[in-house]
């Protein structure tokens, strides 16, 4: 199903392992316009793709897999289409992760994902501050620490190989990795969709860039 909206065509991948619901009405509400794909056709001729995640890694690249989605998402990053990731999302464009160490990941951004070494309660689920890299074209330029501060719920969290891609941080215990990107790809452990008018304004700003076509990292 398509909304109409006034801005970018926004294709949010449907591979049975997120609430689409939820990020498909945060977008719509700054006015893309939403096509939900539940395969690549679904997304030819959009101007940018999110992909959400909810659930295990091992599973959801299955699911991509099945939705013949790797390959798609793939070549979209190679071509300069901006993506996003969203939680889970944001996890499987790395290489692996620790949670299903057989499992081959996107490998669009280098690096692996590793549970959370922490004294704290795993998972992390609440609200955290994200303290963001300079320069940063998803970073609020002005404002509190509110402005700053999204709703996580993660057992894990990515681990570049190049320190550049880090592009945000925040604290369960220990310092991990909140918002990761490079070029046209970019993603985020929090649920920018459900962390009010934080995450409402972030999305905002990464369509900002999808419009303009300065949809980059950093």
């Amino acid at each position: 199903m398509t909304q109409a909206g006034a801005g970018p065509v926004v294709a949010l991948l449907d591979y049975e392992m997120s609430n689409l619901r939820s990020a498909g009405k945060a977008l719509e509400r700054l006015g893309a316009t939403v096509r939900v794909a539940a395969r690549p056709g679904d997304a030819r001729g959009c101007d940018a793709v999110v992909l959400p995640g909810v659930g295990r890694f091992g599973a959801a690249m299955e699911r991509l897999a099945r939705h013949d989605f790797v390959a798609m998402l793939r070549h979209e990053a190679a071509a300069g289409t901006p993506v996003l990731g969203i939680c889970l999302g944001l996890q499987l464009l790395f290489d692996g992760s620790e949670e299903s160490p057989d499992t081959e990941g996107l490998g669009i951004l280098p690096g692996r994902v590793q549970r959370l070494r922490t004294g704290r309660k795993v998972p992390h689920i609440g609200w955290s501050e994200v303290h963001w890299r300079d320069g940063v074209s998803l970073a609020p330029t002005d404002g509190g620490p509110s402005d700053r501060t999204y709703y996580f719920v993660h057992s894990y969290a990515c681990v570049p190989d190049d320190p550049d891609d880090v592009l945000g941080t925040a604290d369960h215990g220990v310092s991990f990795t909140a918002a990761a990107g490079r070029g046209c790809v970019t993603g985020v452990q929090f649920h920018p969709e459900k962390s009010s008018t934080a995450g409402l304004a972030l999305i905002g700003r990464w369509l900002g860039g999808v419009r303009t076509g300065e949809a980059v990292a950093a």
